[in-house]
């Protein structure tokens, strides 16, 4: 494949256009497929290893980061986590186009962050057709378990995503936000200061 038509494919790619397999598989030097594994399999006492290969694998990574393995990642390489991040075990990302995490983000266990998706037709789908879009999750965002984030999705900082939701579009800063498809119940106030849970207007609590 030529730099020419690498540089095509990555521009579609940047547009979130269809793309396939054959035609993306120039990037496959930059999956950390080797080295995920070895840090799922690193000893939890071995924190000098763990910190080692973290940064050998992710695109950029802050200070103080905690990721609980099992993690998986198709890439790796395109994952930027900032300051205090905690990340309970089973995060997987789906990482074909960048997804970006600022500091101070808590992820809850079984959560998929997955930067891409599939035509519906399947003719578009021959060779693995698909389309990526980037993630980004700003700072002090909580994330609970088994949430599933689209492509394309920004959630704004200090937000909290109920337990089970699918974040199919953006969420403003400062709210709590919840459910199939995930959808903004209330702000965040100084109220919240004094109290444990999220209960919203609707009784809901995570």
């Amino acid at each position: 494949m030529t730099d020419a038509h690498e540089e095509e494919v990555l521009a579609r790619i940047a547009k979130g256009l269809v793309y396939t397999e054959s035609e993306a598989a120039f990037q496959n030097p930059r999956r950390r497929t080797d080295e995920i594994f070895a840090y799922n399999h690193t000893p939890p006492g071995e924190e000098a290893e763990r910190r080692r290969l973290l940064v050998a694998i992710l695109g950029s990574v802050g200070e103080r980061t905690v990721l609980l393995p099992p993690f998986h990642a198709g890439f790796g390489s395109n994952v930027h986590i900032g300051d205090d991040f905690f990340g309970n075990v089973n995060l997987t990302f789906v990482d074909d186009v960048d997804i970006r995490i600022g500091d101070g983000v808590m992820i809850a266990p079984s959560v998929t962050l997955t930067t891409t998706g599939h035509p519906v037709h399947p003719d578009r789908r021959v060779d693995f057709g698909r389309f990526s879009e980037p993630i980004v999750i700003e700072d002090k965002v909580w994330i609970g378990s088994n949430v599933v984030v689209l492509p394309g999705v920004r959630i704004g900082y200090g937000s909290v995503i109920g337990a089970g939701s699918v974040v199919s579009r953006s969420i403003p800063p400062m709210t709590v936000a919840l459910g199939t498809p995930c959808r903004v119940i209330r702000p965040i106030t100084d109220e919240d200061l004094t109290t444990r849970t999220a209960a919203g207007p609707e009784g809901l609590a995570f």
